[in-house]
């Protein structure tokens, strides 16, 4: 802006003045940086132009393109701490209605601010926090988390713009990733998780067309939520939630992972055990109250399937957060009255249709995270929440297990070849991102109920030597964590049992015989080859290229000073053929 331009915003000619600004926004919507600016502080100038603007009653007709051409140069890091003060940002809560619970009672009576100058005023906010140190740090300690929290109580007003509600939680979401500090006076003082769960249920609520009930009280607010829950849990009550209603459940679900994070994931079993891991009994409450709205957000369906992606991927990250012991309110008991509900979904007289998400979800991440630079983002949340779900709930095992390891019948290609899920598990037990092949490993290792017979039946031994060597089970036997009740039953099919007897178990699946390689040499012949081989593997260990090693006494590969001591372990260090028996098959338990 030129010098004109300036004094013509200090001259208070309402009309100019507007001129002047409607031009600036026109010529600079797309504009990120304003180099001009840095002369003759034209930068401070501006700025404070337009604030004396915004606290000028005469100028009400200008608010809100003041507004944007606040929020235009917020885009600009250049000074911005030094320039952004409290009184600023106070002035701009105000004129996005967000105010202390004294002042909203003091102001009762007033008339409200126009919806377009509370949307602008937002997105200033909104720009400065992201920008701003000095914004994060003024607005962790004034009346904008208050203020936001305030204007939550009133969602259910159905004349409030879906777009104020967006930007509160923009806002909400920003100042409590960028200060930390703030997190605890939200949650607890403020009841924050409350009313925000009671936001998600507002939208879940909304998507069903049950339309709008006057504000409820926290008191009856668990009620409301335990209906809906009971309708969509079922089968009568499905929700498509229309883009914007995603685009506003994923800001709230992210100010709830921000609220959550942090806490011990340790394996909690019960309300005692919960105690111990530090969970009193109102968060423990909350974790399962709030279990129980992600797991009706799973069953909701969105208009796009990258909106229902999104929806489902806030979810996931959410459910990282929660104690493995909340989980069970995943799974619900299916009602007499229950209707719709997919024969697939039904396990033991439970509805799993949240967990069948879940492995769909799981399914599509797959098949999206081919390169390992994608996959630690898009798969680690997902193999968390099922880690966690199938070692610490038996029935999610066994739903999942059906799904993922049903009995073999393909044995003809090796278990990474392929599509199925599976494959994919399979062949992410050897990808170089280290945090994905661990959690892999442990999904798959519970899901052989931590048998390693089972694991290489499935996986091969070749696929599963990392796991089996980090736990020291080289030379078979089962892990220590669980607790999984015996096996009764063989259910190997004719495919399986067929070709057992020719499975390689390094490799995983059926190799026909092969002819003998030294067949036709005399002893002489056999010795040499053999000797030719020992020296070609003692001279790749005398250049480093490999490092010769046996299975150590805890089951774990320990290095060898020479090539030659392989052959006094060679009795016990011989790779067995999993046992084919009833532990073989589905389990049971």
């Amino acid at each position: 802006m030129d010098e004109s331009g300036l004094e013509c915003l200090e001259s208070k000619d309402v009309a100019a003045v507007g001129k002047v600004l409607k031009a600036f926004v026109e010529k600079n919507s797309q504009v990120f940086t304003f180099p001009t600016l840095n002369e003759n502080s034209s930068r401070r100038r501006l700025w404070s132009s337009l604030f004396k603007i915004l606290v000028d009653s005469n100028a009400a007709p200008n608010y809100a393109v003041c507004l944007e051409s606040i929020r235009i140069l917020s885009r600009d890091k250049t000074e911005l701490n030094d320039l952004v003060c409290e009184e600023w940002l106070n002035i701009l809560l105000q004129h996005a209605g967000l105010m202390s619970q004294e002042e909203a009672l003091q102001r009762i009576n007033q008339p409200l601010v126009e919806y377009h100058v509370m949307l602008e005023a937002q997105k200033c906010l909104c720009n400065l926090i992201f920008n701003s140190t000095t914004a994060q740090k003024v607005c962790a300690t004034n009346h904008a988390v208050e203020g936001v929290v305030m204007r939550l109580r009133t969602y259910r007003d159905p004349d409030l713009p879906h777009d104020i509600k967006y930007f509160d939680m923009k806002m909400l979401f920003l100042i409590t990733a960028l200060c930390a500090d703030v997190r605890p006076h939200l949650k607890e003082e403020l009841h924050g998780l409350t009313y925000l769960m009671e936001t998600l249920d507002l939208i879940v609520k909304e998507a069903v067309g049950t339309g709008h009930d006057s504000a409820s009280t926290r008191e009856n607010s668990e009620e409301v939520i335990q209906d809906h829950h009971h309708q969509i849990s079922s089968g009568s009550q499905h929700p498509t939630l229309s883009d914007s209603q995603v685009d506003l459940a994923c800001e709230v679900l992210k100010v709830l992972f921000n609220l959550t994070v942090g806490k011990s994931k340790q394996d909690v079993g019960g309300p005692m055990e919960m105690r111990r891991a530090g969970v009193d009994e109102e968060e423990e409450a909350h974790f399962l109250r709030l279990t129980t709205v992600l797991h009706d957000l799973l069953l909701c369906d969105a208009v796009s399937l990258s909106k229902r992606d999104e929806l489902r991927n806030h979810t996931v990250n959410l459910l990282v957060n929660i104690p493995s012991n909340c989980y069970e309110e995943l799974m619900t008991t299916i009602p007499k009255d229950a209707r719709d509900i997919p024969k697939d979904a039904e396990y033991e007289g439970l509805n799993m249709q949240a967990v069948a998400v879940l492995y769909d979800f799981l399914s599509d991440r797959l098949k999206e995270a081919q390169a390992p630079r994608m996959q630690q983002e898009k798969l680690c949340p997902i193999l968390t929440v099922l880690v966690e779900g199938v070692r610490g709930h038996r029935s999610v095992r066994k739903f999942l297990r059906l799904k993922i390891l049903p009995p073999l019948t393909d044995v003809l290609h090796r278990p990474e070849e392929g599509e199925t899920v599976r494959n994919h598990l399979c062949r992410l037990l050897t990808t170089p991102a280290s945090d994905v092949h661990k959690l892999v490993a442990d999904f798959c290792f519970v899901l052989c109920k931590e048998s390693v017979s089972r694991m290489v039946k499935y996986f091969g031994y070749g696929n599963a030597a990392g796991l089996l060597a980090h736990r020291g089970l080289m030379l078979g036997g089962k892990g220590s964590s669980g607790n999984y009740s015996s096996d009764s039953e063989d259910s190997d099919t004719e495919e399986y049992k067929k070709y057992r007897d020719n499975i390689n178990p390094v490799t995983g699946c059926f190799e026909p015989p092969r002819p003998n390689p030294t067949e036709g040499m005399s002893d002489e012949q056999k010795e040499f080859e053999a000797m030719q081989l020992v020296n070609m593997m003692d001279k790749l260990t005398r250049e480093g290229i490999v490092l010769p090693a046996r299975i150590g006494e805890d089951g774990r590969p320990e290095p060898l000073e020479h090539v030659l001591q392989l052959q006094e372990e060679l009795p016990r260090q011989q790779v067995r053929q999993p046992q084919h028996n009833a532990c073989d098959g589905d389990d049971s338990d």
